[in-house]
Formats: C-alpha cells, sequence, structure tokens
C-alpha cells in the first residue's frame, strides 16, 4: 500500500515548539527546519511526502519544487493551503493508497477525513519524526563494522598479500 503524508506546512511551523521559536524572527529558517526534518522522515519511512504553504497574500501562480526528493508547493494568488490540501487529496485517494494529513486545524481535519484521508495533529507528527529519529541512529550504532562494504573485505588473501608487498616495494 502507497502511503501519502501531506503536511499544512505554516501550520505545523506554528504549532511546534522549536518552529515556532523561530517564525517570528527568522521565517525562512523555520521553513528550512521543517523542510529538512520532512526530508528526513521521508527517507526513514518510505512515504510520499507533500509539503504546502500558503502563499495567498502573494500575488503569482503558485510554486512546485522538489527538494531534497519533498514536493514542496506554494499555493496560488487567492488560494489558500486547504484548498490545495483538499485538492491534493481528492487526486490521490484511491484502492491501496493510505493518505494522511498533517494539521491542527480541527476544521481541515474534518474536511479532509470525509474525502477519505486520515488526520494527522501535528504533535503526533513531531512525535512521528523524532521516533524515526531515533530508530535511525540505533540501527546506525547496531551496524557492525563487518557488515560495511570496505574494499578490503572482499579481496582473497593472495591478493592481499600481493598488494602488501606492492605497497611496501617488494
Amino acid at each position: 500500500m502507497e502511503e501519502y503524508l501531506i503536511v499544512d506546512g505554516y501550520n505545523i511551523i506554528g504549532a511546534w515548539p522549536q518552529l515556532q521559536k523561530l517564525k517570528d524572527t527568522e521565517l525562512e529558517e523555520a521553513r528550512d527546519k521543517l523542510i529538512h526534518m520532512l526530508a528526513e522522515y521521508q527517507a526513514f519511512s518510505g512515504m510520499k511526502v507533500y509539503l504546502v504553504f500558503d502563499a495567498y497574500r502573494v500575488p503569482g501562480l503558485g510554486k512546485k519544487y522538489v527538494q531534497s526528493k519533498l514536493r514542496i508547493l506554494y499555493t496560488k494568488e487567492k488560494e489558500t493551503a486547504d484548498e490545495l490540501i483538499e485538492s491534493l487529496v481528492t487526486k490521490l485517494v484511491g484502492r491501496r493508497k493510505q493518505i494522511y494529513v498533517a494539521t491542527s486545524d480541527m476544521m481541515e481535519q474534518h474536511v479532509i477525513f470525509g474525502k477519505g484521508a486520515l488526520r494527522l495533529p501535528s504533535g503526533e507528527l513531531l512525535t512521528k519524526i523524532e521516533q524515526s529519529r531515533r530508530e535511525m541512529r540505533a540501527k546506525i550504532r547496531q551496524e557492525p563494522a563487518s557488515k560495511r562494504n570496505s574494499f578490503d573485505s572482499n579481496l582473497k588473501n593472495d591478493v592481499k598479500d600481493a598488494l602488501e608487498k606492492w605497497r611496501r616495494g617488494k
């Protein structure tokens, strides 16, 4: 089953303490930090993540781009993130697909639930991201050095001996 996560960017920034502190002084840095966290989470979880930011106060056609394999979308002029999220859910919903929407907006949670997506409150997403980071660190620590792909572990002893003699000039 394919899993998708659609994230209401500014809603999450306003809900997570470490990003909320940044938002008032360094909004771009808060966005970058969220992008980095979600890209890491996407790589570990295998979910396809869409990050949606409001741009309804900014004139333009909306923007879509990929950064670190994370799909980032800015809304069009006079379009809200909620509207874009709802249209994404409608487009993605289907058989063998599970769609989650991360937002703390209760009205939006009810609307997307009615369209077939599951809601993921911002606090729960933060917990999932922190858990995946812990699991990643534990996995890295557990991997023994012998399992690492080193060049000399793949060589036969006679080849190792010949290379060692050559290195020493014999």
